[in-house]
This record gives C-alpha cells, structure tokens and sequence, in this order.
C-alpha cells in the first residue's frame, strides 16, 4: 500500500485528495505548512508527495529543491494555483515528476499519481475503453458507438471514463462529482443525472445502469 504525503495548506483541498486517494487504496498524510512539510518528506517513509507551492513557512519551490537534493528518488507532483509558464519550467526544472493546476479533477491527479507509483515493466495504463458497443480512445480523446464516431463534450468525455473505467462497480452521486467535477462541486448538484442522461442520448441508453439509492453503473 502506498503512503502519500499531501503538503497543502487549504484544508478544503487536502481533505479533498486524502479522501479520494483513501478511497483508492493509498495512505495519504496530510501535512499543513512548509517546514513541516519539508520534515515529513525527508524522514518519512512516503512513495510520493502532492506538494504545494504556496505554503506557510516555506515555499514549495524551497521544499522541492531540498527534498531532490536529499530524496532525489521520492517522485513530487506540484500542485498549485500557479498556472504560469514561469511557474512550470521552474517546478519542472527542479524536480518535479509533474505539475497540475487548480482547480483540478481527482480522477486526473489520480491517473498522474498512479503513473509516477508504476513499477518498471508495469503496462501502461489502458488507452482503449469498451462497454459493449462503445468504445473511448483515450489518446485521442474520441468515443464511437460501433464504427461511428460520437462527438462527446470535454466533461461527457469524462464522466464515460470513469464509469467504464470502473466497470462492473456502482459508484456514488458524490464519487462522480468529485472525480469528474473536482473539489468545487456541489454535493446538492443534479448534474450527474443530467450528465448521464447525455450520455445514454448518445452512447445508447441502456449503457449506464441506475442503481436506486447507490448511484450509476456501467456493466
């Protein structure tokens, strides 16, 4: 089981990752401030850090070069709401296994932390998704039904892949909207039922199963 350190000081945020990331079989710690922060990633034993840059104590870009001068093994994904292209050379060029800005969606982060945790020789993660006649490519962000082509919005893109990606599983109202909307969703939204309603429109409607009182299913 892997241990995550989470170095973020919004407690909204890091309440959010750590959930999801427990959910998901990790072991995340949550860590509030920079020198502490520092602390953790250096005497503990963690498989990876989500670290922020804008931090109590010290500055995440402070952190990270320690932290690849002493741990140069521990991978870092930078998360911030720095979205320069300053800001992106610099954490790349410090250390950083990745960069992701904020707002951000669980279930990407989620595919980037997976990613930087996968052992040499591991394959790759898939890059064709099927249910039955429907069909994701990944790489190109484009879904057909059979041999057609169907033309699906940034977030129905999405939605689908979470479902079919987890095939066989019900997920929740809530899991949805925190993997495909992010930390800002409302847990009050219909959207997810609207969003689902778009995708039997075009990928077919006895694709996803209604799973009264639970949520959604793809089998």
């Amino acid at each position: 089981m892997n241990r995550i350190l989470i170095v973020e000081d919004e407690e909204r945020i890091s309440s959010f990752v750590a959930k999801g990331l427990k959910a998901e079989g990790f072991t995340p710690t949550v860590v509030a401030d920079g020198v502490t922060g520092l602390d953790y990633a250096l005497t503990g034993e963690f498989d990876l850090m989500v670290l922020d840059i804008g931090l109590p104590g010290m500055d995440g870009f402070a952190i990270l070069e320690r932290v690849k001068v002493d741990r140069p093994a521990l991978p870092v994904i930078v998360l911030t709401a720095r979205d320069s292209v300053t800001d992106t050379i610099s954490a790349l060029e410090g250390g950083a296994a990745d960069y992701m800005s904020k707002p951000f969606r669980f279930g990407e982060l989620l595919a980037r932390v997976r990613l930087r945790l996968r052992s040499p020789g591991e394959p790759a993660p898939e890059e064709d998704l099927s249910a039955g006649e429907v069909r994701l490519d990944l790489r190109r962000r484009r879904a057909y039904v059979g041999q057609r082509e169907v033309e699906l919005s940034a977030r129905e893109l999405t939605l689908a892949e979470v479902l079919i990606r987890n095939r066989g599983l019900v997920l929740s109202r809530e899991q949805l909207l925190s993997q495909v909307w992010g930390y800002d969703f409302d847990p009050g939204s219909n959207v997810v039922d609207v969003y689902v309603g778009y995708l039997r429109k075009k990928l077919g409607a006895d694709l996803v199963t209604t799973v009264r009182g639970l949520g959604y299913r793809v089998d």
